[in-house]
């Protein structure tokens, strides 16, 4: 009880947005984004993609619906304007042709609460983070098999998600890969702290180029999604090669690939000691649309660089995500261990920079 009493203080405005949701689009020059009445929007958001002992949303939604609208309270607290959330292939999809309406009702919950709370939905699709459970169906698909079961899941979401403002965007895949010239044989690469969050569109080029293959696969999917709804941005969340292989391109945001996508989402973690290198990787990701860093936290480096690299690519960023995983700065404080002190340190940077850097640009 007070716990909620304090959360509704904590606003800077109503307990609810009082007002629609504004649509949020590119600019007419496609270098950042508006609102209808021609007002800057840059995004300061937050990845919502488990919770504090590491269960994914579809995991709880159902049974502690209350822990997640006191979430998203918490979230609004902070200053965010958009949570990104992650969808699980597995949770949305009965059989190859045939969705889970179940968790398609509770999605559209999700959406009203985020436009009861004021904020945006950047909704990121096909997971299979929990690889126990990702259906066996799904994986013994061939690649065309995998493709029109991904477009089945989009189409559903989309009709879900159909005229809500609250949609941001749709994402369609966390950090998409592509094989290299040697088959692969597993659709999900390496997992990272017992989550696979790297995925393969395909398992072998068959001739084809990596461009052929990402380009064919973009188009499928949002075509798919704006034959239902052709309002909502869509991109593709992709992790920084350039930052790890010097002189990398973008493989889904290249030239002809990427056209169909309305802005660049990109993975940036800053390298201690390494600020102007990784902006300097950035620089390949501006390719003429707006420009997310869409997950970012101090993993590799401290909070003073993640702060020096998010103020210095400010000129030519329209929005960061950072994480919300379920704990307020008090909690993580009261917790007592170093993660706890990481987490409410950067969540406390996080509010206090709030206004400079979503509303304070011209």
């Amino acid at each position: 009880m007070l716990r909620s009493l304090w959360l509704a203080l904590a606003l800077t405005g109503p307990l609810f947005a009082a007002d629609p949701l504004p649509c949020v689009r590119p600019s007419k020059d496609n270098t950042h984004f508006v609102t209808p009445d021609g007002k800057r929007f840059v995004v300061w958001g937050v990845n919502y993609d488990h919770d504090s002992t590491d269960r994914l949303l579809e995991d709880y939604w159902h049974d502690e619906w209350n822990s997640v609208v006191e979430d998203f309270r918490e979230i609004k607290a902070l200053g965010a304007n958009v949570v990104r959330v992650h969808l699980q292939v597995g949770k949305f999809l009965d059989a190859p042709d045939r969705p889970n309406a179940k968790n398609l009702e509770r999605f559209e919950k999700l959406v009203g609460l985020a436009e009861e709370t004021g904020l945006y939905l950047d909704v990121t699709g096909l997971g299979c983070y929990h690889k126990k459970d990702v259906p066996a169906w799904y994986d013994k698909l061939d690649e065309a098999g995998r493709w029109a079961a991904q477009e089945v899941f989009w189409t559903a979401i989309a009709k879900a998600g159909k005229g809500r403002p609250a949609i941001f965007c749709y994402d369609l895949m966390n950090e998409p890969i592509l094989p290299g010239a040697k088959p692969e044989k597993d659709w999900l690469a390496g997992d990272f702290g017992g989550k696979h969050f790297v995925q393969r569109i395909a398992l072998d080029l068959k001739g084809r180029t990596r461009e052929d293959v990402a380009k064919s696969w973009i188009k499928k999917l949002t075509t798919a999604i704006r034959a239902v709804d052709p309002e909502p941005m869509l991109t593709v969340g992709v992790i920084p090669w350039a930052q790890v292989f010097k002189g990398a391109k973008p493989d889904f945001n290249a030239p002809g690939v990427g056209d169909p996508l309305d802005f660049v989402s990109v993975h940036f973690y800053p390298k201690k000691g390494d600020v102007a290198g990784s902006l300097a990787a950035l620089k390949a990701y501006e390719v003429g649309k707006p420009l997310v860093i869409e997950e970012i936290f101090p993993l590799s480096c401290s909070l003073e660089e993640a702060a020096e690299f998010i103020d210095r690519s400010k000129s030519h960023v329209d929005g960061w995500v950072s994480f919300y995983w379920g704990k307020t700065i008090a909690e993580n404080e009261k917790a007592g261990d170093l993660k706890g002190a990481i987490v409410a340190k950067w969540l406390a940077w996080f509010r206090d920079n709030a206004k400079k850097y979503r509303d304070d640009r011209p």
